[in-house]
């Protein structure tokens, strides 16, 4: 059972998004989700090399799924993740797009 709460669009708030994306592991998920498109949660863990377990990756789209960047889409016994970048974008314009194409390197 999935008991994670996804808020609507209008209801997605600036200070969640962005506290779910200061964690470089969720950001670099997100980056990975906005380049690939929906993409299977496992495929993501594996491909975006963040090396954590799965519980500890579960964790973290959790964080983005209640913040509302992200959703997930069951299909079987897999789960897939997407970008709610339209969602995003109509709430806050411009926000996500800065973001993901912001350096990931901090400055010195």
């Amino acid at each position: 059972m999935d008991d994670v709460t996804e808020p609507a669009a209008e209801d997605i708030q600036l200070p969640r998004v962005l506290a779910a994306l200061a964690d470089p592991h969720r950001l670099a998920a997100v980056r990975f989700v906005a380049r690939h498109g929906e993409s299977w949660c496992s495929q993501v863990l594996q491909e975006a090399e963040l090396g954590m377990s799965k519980s500890t990756f579960s964790h973290h789209l959790r964080i983005l799924r209640e913040a509302g960047i992200v959703t997930k889409r069951i299909q079987g016994t897999k789960g897939f993740m997407c970008l709610r970048k339209g969602d995003l974008d109509r709430r806050f314009p411009g926000l996500i797009d800065s973001i993901l194409s912001a350096d990931s390197e901090p400055a010195h």
